[in-house]
């Protein structure tokens, strides 16, 4: 065993197995010796494009005096699950606002986007022998909802509209379930398909708009609002830790749905509700985003999307995968992603480094999130920088 020998008597046997399994052959056999998520930090002038705060609003004025200021009534507070919340509370107050904005019957927060997704695939699913038809790079927090009501997966592969044609002719009318657009690589789900083969095959159609809530469609409501297909689009779901800068998840829903919800999905009721902090700085990050603010930097940030892929195509590397604000630099293994890591951040570039069981064994990505306040030189020394890492490394 290549565990430290004398930890071995504070694990049982199955985990000391695993444990071995992983500093052995992957921390020091794949990642030679060194962790693939840990290194330098971003500092000051440092180019982050670890976060997911694509309009950069968790450091807005506005947003932290609504946070700090809700500290003043935090004793009164009661801490228990979201489902006993209802009436005038301020989640369910913001939660009507929330509908509202992106033209929903109702909406559901959450603990968290996970928490929303693993709770809504749990609720649909269990006991119920209906296919699920998902794209195989969906988000991993609907793959375990289904496993966790014992659905039955149908993978189809990635934006393969004939693939998933055929798997329906084969098993029926099911859910179809999609990310809007997809973390690791930045593409963009074919929705109007998706939405037609919904209407004609009789199928339940989910989108998860965590990384197009706040950065597409008019006024920041997504792309499934842009296409005009919200009458097909049953649910769709987000984390709001991304373009909304905060710490909740998100179900948009029917009327009904909600009571339904709150005494069936497991996550649900096992999960404390938000705080006040929580609350008031999405208030106050929705007023933002459906600003002329908002506006602003959704432009900013699409032109500089645009601008660094056709920067990065300049230079030889393939990004055309991408078509949003997420950019993936696709490695050949996961040591060679940590040695591109390694190297940018030494040119004070930093983006976030995945692998299994975030991607697939042999698609590890090292990702970009953009943001509106990025500047021209910082895309320009961005590019030039992976240039040289490129050929440094040999990816």
């Amino acid at each position: 065993m290549y565990f430290l020998p004398e930890k071995h008597g504070k694990y049982p046997d199955f985990l000391l197995k695993r444990m071995d399994d992983f500093y052995a052959n992957r921390l020091h056999k794949e990642w030679g010796g060194e962790h693939i998520l840990r290194g330098a930090a971003p500092g000051e002038g440092s180019i982050n494009l670890l976060s997911n705060d694509y309009l950069r609003l968790s450091v807005d004025s506005q947003v932290l005096a609504s946070q700090s200021g809700s500290f003043d009534g935090a004793a009164h507070t009661p801490l228990m699950s979201a489902s006993f919340i209802h009436g005038e509370a301020p989640q369910t107050v913001l939660e009507r606002r929330l509908a509202s904005f992106f033209g929903s019957e109702s909406a559901l927060l959450c603990q968290s986007g996970y928490v929303a997704n693993l709770g809504l695939m749990q609720t649909l699913v269990e006991d119920m022998d209906v296919p699920v038809y998902i794209d195989m790079m969906a988000h991993m927090s609907i793959w375990n909802g289904i496993q966790m009501g014992n659905g039955k997966a149908v993978p189809f592969m990635h934006n393969d509209i004939s693939h998933l044609e055929k798997r329906i002719s084969q098993l029926g009318s099911g859910i179809i379930v999609v990310d809007s657009i997809y973390s690791t690589d930045g593409s963009i789900a074919p929705l109007r398909e998706l939405a037609e083969i919904a209407r004609t095959k009789n199928c339940t159609l989910i989108v998860d708009e965590s990384h197009s809530f706040g950065t597409h469609g008019p006024n920041g409501k997504g792309l499934v609002e842009e296409l005009g297909i919200n009458d097909v689009v049953l649910f769709r779901t987000a984390s709001l830790a991304k373009a909304f800068a905060s710490r909740a998840g998100l179900i948009l829903c029917p009327k009904e749905f909600g009571d339904y919800f709150n005494v069936t999905s497991k996550p649900q009721i096992f999960s404390s509700a938000l705080m006040p902090f929580d609350i008031n700085g999405l208030n106050a990050v929705l007023d933002l985003i459906n600003s002329e603010t908002g506006d602003e930097r959704r432009v900013r940030l699409h032109r500089h999307s645009n601008q660094l892929k056709e920067l990065l195509m300049e230079t030889g590397i393939d990004v055309s995968e991408s078509e949003s604000q997420i950019i993936g630099l696709k490695a050949k293994s996961e040591y060679k992603m940590m040695l591109l890591k390694q190297t940018l951040d030494k040119e004070g570039i930093f983006g976030a480094p995945f692998c299994t069981p975030a991607t697939a064994k042999k698609r590890p990505v090292l990702r970009f999130s953009l943001h509106s306040e990025l500047q021209a030189d910082e895309l320009q020394h961005v590019a030039v920088s992976c240039k040289k890492a490129f050929l440094k490394h040999n990816i």
